[in-house]
């Protein structure tokens, strides 16, 4: 199913200004990784979820590069920027070849399905 989104041409320019400004730098950063290695895990210090896709990554020996976005009580602007570029709700994001493929549990869906590599 496709994600609702707010029609472009039912936000004003200065709102998609706004936005397409918001914390641009970590956007870019975390796209031209992603468009450039093979594993990006996306997340934060202190989440056990990310952790655990950490974990489960290096456990299978797959290669990853991963970014880390403060915590739970810093750089949580940051995070948003993130979540509103990717259009995905929670952290970790995992990318794989330039894909979102979603988080922990998407991650661990894949290496049962033996698609993780």
């Amino acid at each position: 199913m496709t994600r609702l989104t707010l029609s472009q041409d039912k936000v004003a320019p200065a709102v998609q200004e706004l936005v397409g400004q918001f914390h641009r730098s970590v956007v870019e950063t975390v796209a031209s990784t992603v468009a450039r290695e093979h594993v990006v895990v996306v997340g934060m210090a202190t989440n056990t979820f990310v952790k655990r896709a950490r974990k489960l990554l290096d456990e299978e020996k797959v290669k990853f590069t991963y970014l880390e976005y403060g915590g739970y009580f810093s750089m949580w602007q940051k995070r948003l920027a993130l979540k509103l570029w990717a259009g995905f709700p929670t952290f970790p994001m995992v990318f794989i070849d330039g894909t979102l493929v979603g988080g922990f549990t998407e991650l661990k869906a894949l290496k049962e399905k033996g698609q993780l590599r």
